[in-house]
C-alpha cells in the first residue's frame, strides 16, 4: 500500500478499502484496525460501509488471535 497521505501514493491503500467494501456488500464482516488505517478509509470515504472501525490496531490484532481484552471481559455477563 503506500503513504495515503500524500494523493500520488494513495492508490494502492485506497483499493485495498475499496475491495473490503466489495466484500462487505457480499456479506463478510469486515474489521479494520489502527489509527492510520482508520484514516486512510476515512480519506477514501468509506468509513461507513466497512463492517468495524477500530483505532486500537493493537488491541484489534490481539482480540482477533483469540486473547481476552481486559475492557471487553468486563462488559461480559458472568
Amino acid at each position: 500500500m503506500g503513504v495515503f497521505e500524500v494523493d500520488k501514493f494513495a492508490t494502492g491503500t485506497i483499493k485495498i478499502a475499496e475491495e473490503l467494501v466489495k466484500i462487505t456488500k457480499k456479506g463478510a464482516t469486515t474489521i479494520v484496525g489502527g489509527g492510520d488505517t482508520a484514516a486512510a478509509v476515512a480519506k477514501a470515504g468509506l468509513e461507513d460501509k466497512l463492517s468495524h472501525i477500530s483505532t486500537g490496531g493493537g488491541a484489534s490484532l490481539e482480540f482477533l488471535e483469540g486473547k481476552v481484552l481486559p475492557g471487553v471481559a468486563a462488559l461480559t455477563n458472568k
